[in-house]
């Protein structure tokens, strides 16, 4: 027990910002900076469905609280997209609009976890998972899956080593960030029966699921409908990272302690975001996604040229093992890191992804398609002479 005043342990686990230790070094840097670390888009969202295009004449109370489940019109224009895209019927009392898909995944985690219990969490990973499980008093179990497993026996027994009698869910992603990767079917639908057979949650983080770029997506939650939350966000989906907008869809009977959780977190999901996303799912998104695909695609294979690794089957990322240049580095990792920031180059440490002492993690969406490449030959020429 902690001797007050004082703060929570859980709290102390939690990891700062990841990039906290280049930060100074990159904002006394006078040149071209190169941002990969961050995992955004140059793209500004789709004609119309901008925060210019919203007007109180058009909407009028647009700057009042909304319904804590989301706008009713939004709800239901979530659960008939789910419905199409996942193949699996979804109503709106099956749906929650949350404030990004980070809130989204705390909503979730919040319902299901009693202090003590833990969350097995296929690595890499993205970052903040592992912080919002120890926000619930839950204990994130990082399970090594992402280029190690090969097929459906090789993930259950992935995954079954590292079950307790504490283990209460099952976390993944796919398309994967941070690595590009895509989990196949097959592997799914054996992490989906494993689920199953051992009474536990399911939490699919579907973000990127526009931007598979090597075969199709596949949807989670139709598997093992009955104890699988599917994870998705406008933010990815039509460059709105900055309104705070994505959903969630899950059991009926268990959405409605989703909304406790998400009502007592931030209220309710910012209206005027909401509305925003309403208007990209009349058609204006689907449009801006077909462009961005195509130019994120480009941009993914470019950089995986000039960085001399495997192209990315989705998101936006690219994950390098950097040992042998990190290994002849003073500093190791981190002193490569600050060695990449002094010329201007940023990038994700390994370490926030899960165990991955030497790996760095690279955006190739979050600058236009020329800035990047210019980007990614620096970092290219810099590897190379380290």
């Amino acid at each position: 027990m902690p001797q007050h005043p004082d703060t929570s342990g859980s709290v102390e686990k939690i990891q700062g910002s990841v990039f906290s230790s280049v930060a100074g070094i990159l904002a006394e840097y006078s040149g071209e900076l190169f941002r990969f670390q961050v995992g955004d888009t140059w793209m500004e969202p789709p004609e119309g469905c901008r925060m210019e295009d919203l007007t109180v004449a058009g909407y009028p109370g647009m700057h009042r609280y909304a319904p804590t489940r989301g706008l009713p019109g939004l709800v239901s224009s979530v659960a008939e997209r789910v419905t199409s895209r996942s193949g699996l019927f979804t109503a709106p009392e099956e749906v929650l609009i949350s404030a990004g898909a980070t809130g989204g995944l705390a909503a979730v985690l919040g319902a299901i976890l009693e202090p003590g219990e833990e969350v097995l969490v296929l690595a890499p990973y993205w970052p903040l998972v592992d912080g919002l499980v120890r926000t619930y008093r839950g204990h994130p179990v990082p399970v090594p899956f992402i280029g190690e497993v090969s097929d459906a026996v090789g993930a259950v027994a992935a995954v079954e080593s590292r079950r307790t009698d504490r283990t209460a869910a099952l976390y993944l992603s796919t398309p994967n960030n941070p690595t590009g990767r895509l989990i196949p079917r097959e592997q799914l639908e054996a992490l989906a029966e494993w689920a199953r057979s051992s009474n536990l949650w399911l939490i699919s983080d579907e973000v990127y699921e526009d931007y598979a770029f090597t075969g199709r997506h596949v949807y989670t939650r139709p598997l093992a409908p009955e104890r699988t939350f599917s994870v998705h966000s406008f933010s990815k989906a039509f460059g709105m990272a900055g309104n705070r907008c994505g959903y969630v869809a899950g059991p009926a009977e268990v959405m409605e302690k989703l909304e406790r959780v998400s009502t007592h977190n931030y209220y309710s999901t910012p209206t005027a975001s909401q509305l925003a996303a309403a208007r990209a799912l009349e058609g204006a998104g689907d449009r801006w996604v077909d462009r961005a695909r195509k130019l994120y695609r480009e941009a993914g294979m470019s950089s995986s040229r000039i960085l001399g690794v495997p192209a990315p089957e989705g998101s936006t990322f690219l994950f390098l093992d950097v040992a042998d240049h990190a290994a002849d580095h003073e500093g190791g990792l981190n002193g490569l890191l600050m060695e990449l920031a002094r010329n201007g180059v940023a990038v994700a440490p390994g370490p926030s992804f899960g165990p991955y002492p030497s790996h760095i993690r690279v955006c190739f969406t979050a600058d236009p398609p020329d800035v990047m490449e210019r980007g990614m030959e620096k970092l290219a020429g810099l590897l190379s002479r380290v």
